[in-house]
């Protein structure tokens, strides 16, 4: 009933959820109460790496004889490009994403290149932050399109040859 979606809307719903999470990692951790403090940057990290391609891949129409198509394989890196870059466009225009739980927002990367002081970020810096990012990116969002698409189509399942009658896991 809910996997009843076109590619493109996939894709849209999968950036969304992305730009969701990556919006919300730039509220400083401290600023949530008691236990929140590390439960709400740990769903801000899941809805970016994890949450957004699994959406994307799981809401796609897809054939029942389809297994994984070149456009299930283009499907992780497309929206991890995609994802790159909105994330630069809010790096650039609101800020880094805070990595730790003691990290305060020191404003956007714009401003800190031409900054003097503590505040400053260098352009290699931010250089080294993107490529990160396009790592992880790439990684995460590869390998959580592949391994949902092959758990969709039954690829992860396993018969054992037990004589006649035989049990499929």
């Amino acid at each position: 009933m809910f996997n009843t979606a076109s590619y493109r809307r996939g894709v849209i719903e999968g950036i969304i959820i992305y730009t969701i999470g990556r919006l919300c990692a730039l509220i400083t951790p401290s600023f949530f109460p008691g236990w929140t403090f590390v439960a709400a940057p740990l769903l801000f990290l899941a809805l970016q790496y994890l949450i957004a391609p699994l959406w994307a891949t799981r809401r796609i129409a897809a054939p029942k004889r389809e297994r994984l198509s070149r456009r299930f394989w283009l499907l992780g890196p497309r929206l991890a490009a995609i994802c790159l870059a909105i994330d630069g466009i809010v790096s650039l225009t609101c800020g880094l994403a805070l990595s730790s739980f003691t990290e305060v927002q020191q404003g956007p990367v714009l401003l800190r290149l031409f900054a003097s002081g503590h505040n400053a970020l260098s352009l290699a810096g931010f250089g080294f932050y993107e490529l990160k990012s396009a790592a992880s990116l790439f990684a995460f969002f590869t390998l959580v399109v592949v391994c949902t698409k092959l758990a969709q189509g039954g690829f992860l399942r396993f018969t054992m040859p037990a004589g006649g009658n035989r049990v499929t896991l």
